[in-house]
This record gives C-alpha cells, sequence and structure tokens, in this order.
C-alpha cells in the first residue's frame, strides 16, 4: 500500500481538445488581461484562460486595492498609460475609482490631509511628508464588472473555472495547455501562449529555466461601519495618544505598512493590507492553508481592539477577507534577460524596453523565457532576481508587461516568426499608438503622444 512521499503511476489517456486559438492566455490577473486585450485588438483569436469565477487576480480577488508604482517622479509624470488607465478611467464613471487630479500632485497641505488616507502619495520618497502622486483607489468589484464587459467587447473567448495543469510541449516548442474543470480534463491550443498566472505555473511546466523566491504573504481584509472622519480627526488632533494605538494595533496584526487601514470608493468602508506574515512559500498548500487560519486569527483579534480602542472605529465589522491569498513572489523566469535591483536603482532605459513602472524599465527580453518557443511570461514572476521583484512586483507594471506581451503574440503571429525573433522597434511605435509607454524613449518631453493624453486624464477625471 502506498505512503504519504511515494509516488503513483498513472495510465495515459486521451484528452478532449476542448478550444483552440491563436493566442492562449493563462491567468485572468491584471496582467494576463491586458494581454489579451492587446492581442485582441490586433486581429488575433484569444482565449484566456482563468481558475476563478471573475477576472482581476490579485487587484479584485486578492484586494490590492490601490493602484500605485504608476508615478515617475523623477520625470513627474504618469509611467503607465494605456489599459491600466482605461480600466481606472471606466471604474471612475462609475464612482468607484478615486484619483487626485494633476494640480493637487505635490505636498499642498490640503493635498496630503484629503489623499493620503486613500493611499495616493509616494511612498517610495526618502523625504516626509510623501507627496500626492497619480494612485487610484477602486473598488474590487468594479474591476471585476470592467474587466468582463471588455472582454465580451473585444471578442475574447473567456473560460472561466478553468485550472491550469499541465503545458504541451513538442520539441522545445509549446503547444498549449491542459486544465481541469468540472468537465473534466481538457486541451487548450494556441500558437503562442502567455504565461499569466502569477507563480509562473505555465513556464515551470514546460521546464523553462527559473528560480525559486519567496516575500510575505497577506490576507487582506475590509472592514464597513468605519467613521474615516472621525478616524482621521482622532489622528489629526491627538497624533501622540494615535500613535501608540496604532502601534499596538500593528503589533496585533503581526505585520502591516505604515498606514495599517486607507479609504475606499465606499462610505464607511475601508481596505487593510494585513496581516502580512513572512516564512510561508506562496506555492506550498500547508503554508498557503496555515496564511488563511493565521491571517483571520490576527484580523478578528485587531477588529476587537479597534472597537474598543480607536475612535471612529467604535461599529466596525468585517466586511470580507480577500478570496484569493495575496502572494508577492514564489518563481521567477530567468530569462533571456534578467533584471537586477541595480537595473531598477540606475534606472537603466534598455533599447527593447516595452513597458515602464514607477521609475523603471522592462527590456522584452525579460518576458522571454530561454530555451523554449512559443511561450511568453507577463506579470510579477517575469525575469528579474528576487531582490529586483520585490522592487517591481505591482499592479500597473504588470498589467504594462500585459499589454506588451499581447502585442507581441499578435504581431509574432501576424509575421508568422517565432515570438523571440518578433521587430521590437515595431512592438514599440505600435504600443505607443495605443496609447501605452514602452519607456523606449527618453525624457519627459519626448514623443510619446500618450503623455498629453495622461495628463489630460487626470486632470478630467480625477476626484
Amino acid at each position: 500500500m502506498s505512503e504519504v512521499g511515494d509516488w503513483i503511476g498513472q495510465a495515459a489517456c486521451e484528452i478532449k481538445v476542448a478550444a483552440k486559438a491563436d493566442v492562449v492566455v493563462v491567468g485572468g490577473g491584471p496582467a494576463g488581461f491586458a494581454a489579451a486585450l492587446a492581442a485582441a485588438r490586433n486581429g488575433v483569436k484569444v482565449i484566456l484562460l482563468e481558475r476563478y469565477n471573475y477576472l482581476g487576480g490579485l487587484a479584485s480577488g486578492g484586494m490590492v486595492l490601490v493602484l500605485d508604482d504608476m508615478w515617475d517622479n523623477h520625470q513627474q509624470e504618469i509611467s503607465v498609460r494605456g489599459i491600466m488607465l482605461t480600466m481606472i478611467e471606466r471604474m471612475a464613471a462609475m464612482g468607484l475609482a478615486k484619483f487626485p487630479k494633476s494640480d493637487e500632485w505635490g505636498t499642498d497641505p490640503d493635498s496630503l490631509r484629503r489623499w493620503t488616507r486613500w493611499g495616493a502619495f509616494d511612498f517610495h520618497t526618502h523625504t516626509k511628508p510623501h507627496p500626492i502622486c497619480f494612485a487610484a483607489a477602486f473598488d474590487p468589484d468594479a474591476w471585476k464588472r470592467v474587466a468582463l464587459d471588455m472582454v465580451q467587447e473585444h471578442g475574447i473567448q473567456l473560460r472561466l473555472h478553468s485550472w491550469f495543469s499541465k503545458t504541451l510541449v513538442e520539441e522545445g516548442k509549446v503547444k498549449g495547455v491542459i486544465c481541469n474543470t468540472k468537465e473534466g480534463t481538457e486541451a487548450i491550443l494556441g500558437d503562442v501562449v502567455i504565461d499569466a498566472t502569477g507563480d509562473l505555473d505555465v513556464a515551470s511546466s514546460a521546464e523553462a529555466p527559473h528560480i525559486s523566491g519567496r516575500y510575505m504573504l497577506t490576507t487582506v481584509f475590509r472592514l464597513g461601519g468605519v467613521d474615516t472622519d472621525e478616524a482621521e480627526r482622532f489622528e489629526r488632533e491627538d497624533p501622540e495618544t494615535y500613535a501608540q494605538l496604532d502601534k499596538e494595533i500593528k503589533h496585533i496584526l503581526g505585520g502591516s505598512w505604515g498606514l495599517w487601514w486607507l479609504k475606499t470608493p465606499l462610505p464607511g468602508v475601508v481596505w487593510c493590507n494585513c496581516p502580512h506574515m513572512l516564512g510561508l512559500d506562496g506555492v506550498n498548500v500547508g503554508d498557503l492553508t496555515t496564511a488563511e487560519i493565521k491571517g483571520r486569527k490576527h484580523i478578528y483579534a485587531a477588529v476587537e481592539f479597534a472597537r474598543s480602542k480607536m475612535p471612529g472605529f467604535e461599529k466596525c465589522y468585517v466586511v470580507d477577507v480577500a478570496p484569493q491569498t495575496g502572494v508577492r513572489q514564489t518563481r521567477l523566469l530567468e530569462g533571456e534577460y534578467v533584471m537586477t535591483k541595480e537595473d531598477l536603482a540606475a534606472r537603466t532605459r534598455f533599447p527593447d524596453s516595452i513597458a515602464r513602472g514607477r521609475d523603471y524599465f522592462m527590456p522584452y527580453r525579460t518576458l522571454v523565457p530561454q530555451k523554449i518557443d512559443n511561450l511568453l511570461v507577463a506579470g510579477r514572476h517575469y525575469s528579474a532576481t528576487s531582490q529586483a521583484q520585490k522592487m517591481s512586483r505591482e499592479i500597473p507594471p504588470c498589467m504594462a508587461m500585459g499589454e506588451a506581451a499581447g502585442v507581441a503574440a499578435a504581431l509574432a503571429i501576424n509575421a508568422s516568426v517565432a515570438v523571440r525573433n518578433i521587430d521590437v522597434s515595431a512592438l514599440q511605435r505600435l504600443l505607443r499608438q495605443q496609447g501605452a509607454d514602452p519607456g523606449d524613449q527618453a525624457g519627459k518631453n519626448s514623443d510619446v503622444p500618450s503623455l498629453a493624453i495622461a495628463k489630460q486624464f487626470a486632470e478630467n477625471h480625477g476626484n
């Protein structure tokens, strides 16, 4: 009889081909959604696979409810545009995204007072107060609604409830993927596959070179019934008492950013990007289970403390705990180029730059695996060292990578070339034409049509 740790043989079986397309995107998070959209609008047939019953990944399911790392404080400009700005615009039109106008950026006391508790500040600056910058707070269900609308508008074949299982590889070329579904095991075939799983599931299954990393896990939650005006008044008028209580609740939470709660577009509902838990592996079933159990214990202990001690929180209650565990780093691709923290710190601008983050640039080669063809990677598992990834894993740059990967896949198919051999200059031109900023042109006043669009966007749609 087999024991735990033994291996059990399984007979080979036939698997139904359930669907086929030019491009198959695995993972419907921010990067995968952007990749699918970008590929479809460039004239190719796209299938988008997602394991959950919604799109958005850590943006919606993980409830990472502030879009930051899209402000270049050196150039004083919005650095991630394209599909990212379209998402924000659509959510703002619903009244479910909030961000400061361009004339509110900076350290004006009124702007600081209004926007800091929305998380719309540049926390990377070494001086305080951190200046207000372009960042957006949003509602998770708004993301799900907008994403579904846009997928349908672009004719993308969406397959939810489809869990990736294995990559189909023949002679070093990816041919598609196998998924587990309620209908059984299914094969989804494509000429190009984009791994947007966040954990490098597709590329690692294809045996593409990669490393393993880990960072903190978080069980994000939201509280309702909060009098945010009273909470802010207390913080402002009695800073010493507030600081002591803030220290105590962070100890109860076990780990938190500087601001353990932030406002959301829903009145009386606040977002808590905590508790953080160290030493856990985001691709280990036991560790993921531990995070869920341990996280809830921290959450309810913190809620009890907040009700009894903190003005504004007397009637607070847990609205929800994020359905997806907040995983930041697991497997990382070792692609044609590996980003380093020195690249990010030096603001290295690469000739093949195809996406920007806060004040850094990603070359196309970081999306391209070694040895394996017909495969691109987009998202927090892109080709970077562990330290570099910790500095460049936020949602907006991941969406920018996804947008670039989708356009690149369409270019490869339309030109009948391998994705590693596309004309990167053509990719950069297309991205600019379609409102993105690939980061290949130097300087704030360079010929980037989307720059004027982005500034006007902030002026017209800010709250």
